[in-house]
């Protein structure tokens, strides 16, 4: 019994062998398709540098095959559908709308989140710790993040009484709302929501904002629509004397006062960790969805000045980085 015991056991050994030495044949060059709303090109540069340390190199043993829909996320299904018919080894999804765009076009393709919210919620994995099926990856965006942006905007202006919250009333950031809620009531403060499904409706919402002021304006993450509008949406707080708080570190630079938030570079350049395991062999079924540990905080002092605002030293003394 032991013989034969032995025996399957070195049988199951040279098979997992065999896949794993198949899974990183020599000479073989990979295929990797990356799908996005928009091309950040330093997203694209951290996710490049990543697999770069984990020894893939691109035009040597992997090719990466770049689709973005030039911010119109009605394109993304087509663009998914061509890269599944590229029969690409792994589809890396920026942002929500990619990811399911993926999802639809294919249950074969491993799938990595770039950036994902609410999986569980809309069926891409059965539990974070064991994702179930084709996609794994990294959640950019956790809901109760949105209480700690209210609670920023307090610590920013000890004397408001209401904050302004821009949505385009996605699903992440529908989940929010109960957090931002809660924030808002313990701190006293009222908050009035303002909805932007689409760019022609940014300037009835900017007429809304004047005609009902807010002391703040805190503005969802949207890579469908409110993440493209951030260039309007800067100049129109800074015209009205509104401070704009952003969910992306990245958003400061856009001319919002503050972001908090996860790395967008940080979680691409994390993305290739998965996107390794992938073409090693590993199923995204078992490789477990991770969660932002790190958060950056970011001021725009140029912004401040403009808005004839002090941000209190305290708050400049934690930022991660500081405009100025």
């Amino acid at each position: 019994m032991r013989r034969v015991g032995l025996a399957v056991v070195l049988a199951v050994n040279l098979t997992l062998a065999a896949l794993a030495s198949e899974a990183q044949e020599p000479g073989k060059v990979y295929r990797v398709g990356r799908l996005s709303v928009g091309v950040d090109q330093a997203s694209v540069e951290a996710f490049k540098r990543g697999l770069r340390e984990l020894g893939w190199m691109e035009n040597q043993n992997l090719v990466i095959e770049i689709r973005g829909a030039g911010g119109d996320a009605k394109r993304l299904p087509v663009l998914a559908v061509e890269l599944v018919r590229m029969n690409v080894d792994v589809i890396v999804a920026a942002g929500s709308d990619s990811v399911e765009a993926a999802f639809r076009a294919t249950k074969s393709i491993p799938i990595v989140m770039s950036v994902g919210s609410d999986p569980e919620r809309r069926g891409w994995v059965q539990s974070l710790a064991r994702p179930g099926g084709n996609v794994t990856g990294l959640i950019g965006f956790l809901p109760e993040m949105g209480g700690k942006r209210i609670e920023l905007v307090k610590d920013l202006l000890p004397k408001a009484r209401r904050v302004g919250v821009m949505t385009d009333v996605s699903p992440g950031n529908r989940s929010e709302f109960e957090h931002i809620e809660a924030a808002g009531r313990t701190l006293g403060l009222e908050i009035r929501h303002v909805t932007v499904k689409s760019a022609e409706d940014l300037d009835a919402a900017f007429t809304l904002l004047r005609k009902t002021p807010v002391d703040a304006l805190y503005v969802q993450s949207s890579s469908r629509v409110l993440d493209g509008l951030r260039g309007r949406i800067a100049a129109f707080g800074i015209s009205a004397r509104l401070p704009v708080i952003g969910a992306l570190p990245y958003l400061a630079e856009s001319g919002y006062l503050l972001a908090y938030g996860a790395s967008s570079v940080g979680w691409t350049h994390r993305s290739a960790y998965f996107v390794d395991k992938i073409l090693r062999g590993a199923n995204p079924a078992h490789l477990p969805v991770e969660q932002p540990t790190k958060f950056e905080l970011v001021i725009n002092l140029k912004t401040a000045k403009a808005l004839g605002l002090t941000v209190p030293p305290g708050l400049v003394a934690i930022a991660d980085e500081v405009i100025e």
